[in-house]
């Protein structure tokens, strides 16, 4: 696919927009003003492979909190500020990579000079950030409500603030709950701006319904080329919005990296525990170190498996009681049912 061609951005030490791999983040749900609760979820986040995370600074205190919290972690962090434009003023000198305002909530134009004036002297980027539930009353009058027009033009606003101050380190964002107004919207945008986008559907919602949801419409933008870094938006472990998103840029060639398991559905030639064994797979390999992109497969059925996925690298096809273990689609060896997964850990290992 062809992406859209932007200007190039740097959040921290990682590049986003122009010709960059496309980033994944998350945002922390602990107290930001708890430094140790947050620092252990940004640790946790760094070992899911998450390339940015956002923090949430509703006051000065955890504002202040974020001089503790770089101390404790190189991964870039962007501060998430409402409506006080002292918070982000006090977020930048305290050490963050970016932040996360709509210039036009933060009040007059001499705050908001003096935000810009900041991040200018310090290179950070804003991102703006218009969600369909929050926007500007001139944008609903104009265009009869939430539509891709009013989520657009009450983006260009807050773009036109920043541009008329000879500000353009920035990034856009353009989320709503409804998938197909996302897609809109970013497409919609698309014809206006050459700025990086960050890609999200926002309240997706809990893990099984949301992930359906950031999966079609952040899977459909990237299809389209659209898109330089996503967040996945879940009510839960924000890890889980970093493996969701890293399978979303894995299913569409995006993303090299690391582990792609792919296994069959069953059916009636299943003569193995095949869910329970493709759980212990998975979360024995969450504990493996691997140093290379790696497709294993977990099919139920010995005689198709090995050339339904001959494109895997390594996996396991069932049998009754036992299993075989293959290759890039030729069979090594064959074991009994309760060693596949030792042995299948072993013969990865080795690779």
């Amino acid at each position: 696919m062809d992406r859209r061609k932007t200007i190039k951005i740097k959040v921290g030490n990682v590049e986003v927009g122009g010709n960059s791999p496309i980033s994944v983040q998350s945002m922390t749900n602990t107290d930001t003003r708890d430094v140790k609760s947050t620092v252990k979820q940004i640790k946790a986040l760094e070992e899911a492979h998450c390339d940015i995370v956002r923090i949430a600074v509703p006051d000065m205190e955890a504002a202040l909190a974020i001089k503790e919290i770089r101390k404790e972690t190189n991964m870039p962090i962007i501060a998430d500020v409402q409506f006080d434009y002292r918070l982000a003023i006090e977020s930048v000198k305290n050490g963050v990579d970016c932040l996360r305002i709509n210039p036009g909530n933060i009040g007059s134009e001499g705050r908001v000079k003096e935000v810009v004036k900041i991040c200018k002297e310090r290179d950070i980027p804003i991102r703006i950030g218009v969600n369909s539930g929050s926007l500007s009353k001139a944008a609903l009058e104009k265009y009869d409500g939430v539509n891709e027009n009013s989520m657009v033009y009450s983006a260009l606003e807050n773009i036109k603030i920043l541009e008329d101050m000879n500000f353009n380190n920035i990034k856009i964002s353009l989320k709503a709950t409804n998938v197909s107004l996302t897609i809109k919207s970013y497409m919609k945008m698309a014809e206006y701006v050459d700025y990086p986008f960050h890609l999200g559907i926002t309240e997706a919602g809990p893990l099984w319904n949301g992930t359906v949801k950031s999966s079609v419409g952040i899977g459909a933008l990237l299809a389209m080329g659209l898109g330089d870094t996503i967040r996945v938006s879940l009510t839960g472990d924000p890890v889980e919005e970093v493996r969701v998103g890293r399978e979303i840029l894995k299913s569409l060639n995006l993303l090299n990296d690391g582990i792609e398991i792919i296994s069959c559905p069953t059916c009636g030639r299943t003569q193995i525990e095949l869910i329970k064994l493709v759980e212990e797979v998975q979360e024995r390999l969450n504990k493996v170190e691997i140093h290379t992109p790696l497709k294993i497969a977990i099919m139920g059925c010995a005689v198709n498996g090995p050339g339904e996925a001959r494109e895997a690298d390594i996996g396991i096809a069932g049998g009754k009681g036992c299993g075989l273990i293959f290759k890039n689609g030729e069979i090594i060896k064959k074991v009994k049912e309760k060693e596949l997964i030792e042995e299948l850990i072993k013969e990865i290992e080795k690779m």
